[in-house]
């Protein structure tokens, strides 16, 4: 299976004065088209992982490659366009901007990388019409469920159709209904061939919906490569 991400003995330490760095000589590989789940408690690194894969951070030490190219080598320019033209985040905070309506805030990226502003409308009102948000076009944040939010959200991560989708709890501002509807949703993106990468400290929902489940403990990976038993086929 040819392989989409890869970790090469990554090391991130924040303050040189810490008793143990956030990661430690971290290897994986990350298939493309597959849904990896990464799970572990609190502090045990995935978040730093999910920045590095990124590019919003760099490793102290070790090599992060995407498509064989190692992104840590970039500059801030290449970074940024590594990341509007490759990657899709998805947070657990939403992050929309309140003044803009669902339609704005799904077009920001789009214009960012210099799609015309038809084409990124055109490319937002399918997205939200598949997600289930064809009436919300105009809605602003406020006026929208917590459900509907992190689907905008998600429509804001497919605006460049990028390769690689990055969720990073996504379902952990939200009621246990509207949680399953999101992952669901990012299940449906997998089958149809977007690779996903989905952080989460519950075990149960990476066993549930990752195909490849990755255990982070203390900044090392515990169990690495498990195939999740019960996971979606």
């Amino acid at each position: 299976m040819e392989v989409l991400v890869e970790l090469q003995q990554v090391t991130k330490i924040y303050d040189s004065g810490a008793e143990s760095p956030a990661l430690d000589g971290v290897s994986l590989t990350i298939p493309t088209g597959r849904f990896t789940a990464v799970m572990g408690p609190s502090g045990s690194g995935k978040s730093t992982l999910l920045n590095l894969i990124a590019g919003l951070d760099r490793p102290t030490r070790g090599s992060v490659l995407v498509d064989g190219v190692e992104i840590n080598r970039f500059g801030e320019a290449a970074l940024a366009r590594y990341r509007r033209a490759r990657v899709g985040l998805i947070f657990q905070f939403f992050n929309l901007l309140d003044n803009l309506t669902a339609l704005d805030n799904v077009i920001i990226p789009a214009q960012l990388s210099g799609v015309k502003r038809r084409e990124a409308i055109d490319r937002a009102r399918m997205l939200l019409q598949q997600l289930g948000l064809a009436g919300a076009e105009r809605s602003y944040p406020a006026r929208l469920s917590g459900g509907q939010r992190q689907r905008v959200a998600v429509a804001r991560a497919l605006i460049n159709r990028p390769p690689l989708l990055l969720a990073d709890e996504p379902t952990g501002a939200l009621d246990s209904h509207s949680g399953e509807q999101v992952l669901d949703l990012l299940r449906d993106l997998n089958r149809s061939g977007q690779t996903v990468v989905l952080v989460t400290h519950d075990g149960g929902l990476a066993r549930q919906y990752g195909d490849q489940v990755i255990t982070l403990e203390d900044g090392a990976v515990a169990r690495p490569g498990l195939t999740a038993l019960g996971a979606a086929q």
